[in-house]
């Protein structure tokens, strides 16, 4: 395994890295300074985009642009102008709350989640904003949402409230969008303060999980047991992707 620098742009909370397989591009966001990122996969033909609050995720549209998780809400962002356009705001009262993690299923949901900014209480959602705009409830009493993904067939949905210890797993239904069941899929080794943060699915159904504080990448296999485990040079990972013809992207 070799890790390298892609390009060293000095985020103050680097996340989210999201592969775009038509433009061979790689996007990753600056959660706390408020920018999306863009550049090929060797670093070449950096961009960049300011936007007005803290960000959490993002994902592109077919259209053009991208969907993004802010701290206020889910909005659209307009690659060609720059500009930032509110869809909806699911938590207008709970203003210590920001929406954090997010990634899309295969019929087009972004699926996204609430956390407490502070860390401290189960004040947080788990959202679904679909195609057509609308936003539903999918769960809540979160403290901190993280790590969304499916498996390949689309029918799991794995998720992590991160200081939960654990990884959970839900029965998810392709057709409506809505989660069950939810259950255990594995524990968190916190022994060294790790903590669950992004994750991805490989092809053959094995979760990748970047343990936050414990500068690990895991990778687990289809029951929850431990297949796989890369050190990073780094602490504080936060999220893992695929990219490229061979690369495996970690924020």
């Amino acid at each position: 395994m070799r890790i390298e620098v892609l390009v060293d742009v000095k985020t103050t909370l680097g996340e989210g890295p999201l592969w775009d397989v038509d433009e061979q591009r790689l996007y990753w966001i600056d959660s706390f300074d408020g920018r999306v990122f863009r550049s090929t996969a060797d670093g070449r033909e950096l961009r960049s985009w300011d936007v007005p609050q803290k960000i959490g995720s993002m994902a592109l549209r077919r259209s053009g642009g991208a969907v993004l998780s802010l701290q206020r809400g889910f909005h659209l962002l307009d690659f060609n102008t720059g500009d930032v356009e509110l869809i909806h705001d699911p938590e207008p009262g709970l203003t210590a709350n920001r929406i954090n993690d997010g990634k899309v299923d295969k019929a087009g949901r972004f699926v996204a989640g609430s956390m407490d900014t502070m860390e401290e209480g189960p004040n947080g959602a788990l959202y679904s904003l679909g195609p057509d705009l609308k936003v539903t409830k999918l769960d809540q009493g979160i403290v901190c949402s993280n790590g969304p993904c499916w498996s390949p067939d689309g029918k799991l949905f794995y998720f992590a409230d991160t200081w939960s210890g654990e990884i959970w797993v839900y029965d998810y239904d392709q057709v409506t969008g809505a989660v069950s069941n939810r259950r255990t899929f594995t524990k968190i080794d916190t022994s060294r303060g790790g903590a669950a943060d992004g994750s991805t699915v490989d092809s053959e159904g094995f979760l990748w999980n970047a343990q936050v504080y414990d500068g690990k990448i895991i990778r687990y296999a289809p029951d929850g047991s431990v297949d796989r485990v890369i050190e990073m040079p780094v602490k504080k990972v936060t999220s893992v992707m695929f990219g490229g013809p061979i690369s495996i992207f970690s924020m």
